[in-house]
């Protein structure tokens, strides 16, 4: 398990660089409500909008490949979540959007794959 938490860790720092250096701000990682977890929470400063990120991490392609396990009741806490989100933050009226980052880990490398608005 703490090898899981730790390569699911590693990948959302990267994915956190790799956001900061499109020139997005990161708002907050790791919301967490009762509805789920949002991992990343970051403005889209050249759209002009919040992006609620779900990164997904993996080292092989043993159990798929990383945006297969963003399945429908994943997807509908995702919704949930940012929803509680934009709520609680009084953000109802911005303009939203939903992403996965998929981070693929070799020894010494990595890979990453932004997929917009997947939602």
């Amino acid at each position: 398990m703490y090898l899981r938490h730790q390569i699911g860790k590693t990948g959302e720092d990267l994915a956190t660089k790799y956001l900061e250096n499109l020139g997005y701000t990161i708002i907050e990682r790791n919301f967490v409500a009762k509805q789920g977890e949002i991992d990343i929470v970051a403005r889209d400063n050249e759209k002009k909008e919040l992006v609620f990120v779900e990164v997904k991490t993996r080292t092989n392609a043993l159990y798929g490949m990383p945006i297969d396990s963003v399945t429908q009741p994943k997807q509908k806490h995702l919704i949930s979540t940012a929803k509680y989100y934009l709520y609680n933050k009084h953000l109802e009226n911005e303009f939203v959007r939903l992403d996965v980052i998929e981070v693929y880990l070799k020894e010494k490398s990595y890979k990453i794959n932004h997929i917009k608005q997947v939602m």
